[in-house]
C-alpha cells in the first residue's frame, strides 16, 4: 500500500507491542508517522518531547518511520498531513470496543481516511505502558517489555 499512515498514541512510554504495530505498518504503508497525543485524562510520565525522543531512538532502524506531536484532534492532524490511514493496535478483545466508537466518531468526522486495525503479537497482548510503569516504580524487571533506551529512562525516573 501506498501512502501515509498515521500511528498515534500516548506512547507513555513506548512498549514493545507499540513497536510490533509500528513495524508492522511500515512493512505496509511508504510512510508511518508515530504521533503523540497528550492525553488529557492521563498523567503522564515523561514529557511529550522525552516520549517523543523515547520513540525515535527506538524506532532509529526503521527507515520509513517518522515522530511528531500533536495537541489537536486526530483526523484534523490526518487531514493537514494528507494520510491515507491511521493504524490502530489491539491486544485484546477488550481493546475492540473502545477503539471501534472511536474509529466511528474519526469516519463521521472524515470518512476519507480509513482505520486499520492490527492485532499485536501473542507474546505482547497483556502489555500496556501502565503495566510497564507499574513494574518499573517497584523496581520490576521490564527486560523484554521496552527496548533497551525505555528500560533506562524508567530505571533513571524511579531511581530513589
Amino acid at each position: 500500500m501506498a501512502g501515509l499512515a498515521i500511528c498515534p498514541g500516548s506512547f507513555d512510554p513506548i512498549t514493545y507491542g507499540h513497536l510490533d504495530i509500528i513495524e508492522r505498518a511500515a512493512r505496509v504503508f511508504d510512510e508511518v508517522r508515530v504521533v503523540v497525543f497528550n492525553n488529557q485524562s492521563k498523567s503522564p510520565l515523561f514529557s511529550v518531547e522525552e516520549r517523543k525522543k523515547l520513540i525515535r531512538e527506538s524506532t532509529a532502524g526503521i527507515s520509513n518511520v517518522t515522530v511528531e506531536s500533536y495537541g489537536g484532534l486526530l483526523m484534523k492532524y490526518a487531514e493537514e498531513a494528507g494520510a491515507e490511514a491511521i493504524i490502530r493496535g489491539l491486544r485484546a478483545i477488550s481493546d475492540f470496543e473502545y477503539e471501534m466508537q472511536i474509529t466511528s466518531m474519526n469516519r463521521k468526522l472524515n470518512e476519507e481516511i480509513e482505520t486499520f486495525f492490527v492485532m499485536t503479537n501473542n507474546q505482547y497482548s497483556f502489555l500496556s505502558s501502565s503495566i510497564v510503569k507499574e513494574i518499573a516504580k517497584y523496581q520490576g524487571e521490564i527486560t523484554g517489555l521496552v527496548p533497551e533506551v525505555v528500560e533506562k529512562a524508567l530505571q533513571e525516573r524511579f531511581k530513589r
